[in-house]
């Protein structure tokens, strides 16, 4: 692989290989921070970016370029959190994360897409990526940073620009915001066969069935990006949701929905004429569906739908 050297000097750069490998880290960091995968690989080129625009004699003065890339991601990061707070109250609807497919999924399975470079463990489930976007631009960053990625609070503090005590009280409000917003999850296999059930219940439109699998004071959200017939608030209650999910199977005839896990976790993709129009994340608590996330937002569903692009 070809990358830039220092800017004009036409050598090869010696420390090129260690550089590119901080790329998924990036990637990583950066999705998580953000919830968007398209502004994630926006931040890992603008510090790529400002990294290449160093001298070659800048760039052998940083002692550790993967850190040096950490500290310039981290803070782009959080001005952009800064920044999103304001987009996100004139955004349509209700706004949640961009869910991430399998990586035997998306685009065919075609490796070196950005989606391959995330790592999906339970730090990006929905359910923990929604209890983020409830935490300020320092909060996020602190908890994620320290409690994710393991760093010290003393790298935590060059980042966010505080001190380590005080990035320490940043990152404990934040658990306690995760302690409080999110029940134990429910082992994957039984989440999977509630799912299921739910999928096989929505297609035999049995609202009975539907009911059953969820909880009485389930909640779904759904983000459509301003589409049109969009939800635009959350819908709450079992029967309420049961009801809602059959008006869609009525409304959309040729719907295929397909077991996926999403964002690691199981899920529904629901699809029409082969193309993803719809991705589904849940919380299951016990045997029943507590919480649903539907994202019909095009844009978010990019890597779900590039495969039928290439």
């Amino acid at each position: 692989m070809t990358a830039p050297s220092g800017p004009g000097d036409g050598r090869p750069d010696p420390g090129l290989d260690a550089i590119i490998r901080e790329r998924r880290h990036l990637t990583n960091l950066a999705y998580r921070l953000l919830g968007s995968l398209a502004d994630a690989e926006d931040v890992v080129q603008e510090a790529y970016a400002r990294w290449y625009a160093m001298s070659r004699r800048q760039q052998e003065a940083v002692a550790s370029p993967g850190a040096w890339l950490t500290t310039v991601a981290g803070r782009i990061c959080l001005d952009l959190l800064g920044s999103a707070r304001a987009r996100r109250e004139s955004y349509v609807g209700e706004w949640i994360p961009e869910p991430l497919p399998d990586r035997t999924e998306w685009i065919n399975g075609r490796p070196g897409d950005p989606a391959d470079r995330v790592t999906l463990d339970e730090s990006v489930s929905m359910a923990f990526l929604v209890v983020l976007e409830s935490m300020t631009p320092a909060e996020r960053v602190a908890f994620v940073l320290h409690d994710v990625f393991r760093y010290s609070f003393a790298e935590v503090a060059e980042i966010v620009g505080r001190t380590p005590a005080a990035c320490r009280q940043l990152a404990s409000s934040a658990r306690r915001r995760v302690r409080t917003a999110q029940a134990p999850p429910a082992p994957a296999a039984r989440s999977a066969g509630v799912i299921r059930d739910f999928k096989r219940a929505w297609e035999a439109k049995d609202v009975g069935a539907l009911v059953g699998l969820l909880a009485p004071e389930a909640t779904m959200i759904a983000d459509g990006g301003g589409l049109a017939g969009a939800v635009r608030h959350p819908i709450e209650g079992g029967e309420r949701i049961a009801r809602y999910a059959l008006a869609i199977a009525d409304t959309a005839p040729g719907m295929t929905i397909l077991e996926r896990a999403v964002n690691g976790q199981p899920g529904l993709v629901a699809q029409r004429s082969g193309v993803t129009t719809a991705v589904m994340a849940f919380e299951v608590a016990g045997d029943r569906i507590t919480r649903i996330w539907a994202v019909r937002n095009p844009d978010k569903l990019r890597p779900w739908t590039a495969g039928h692009r290439h």
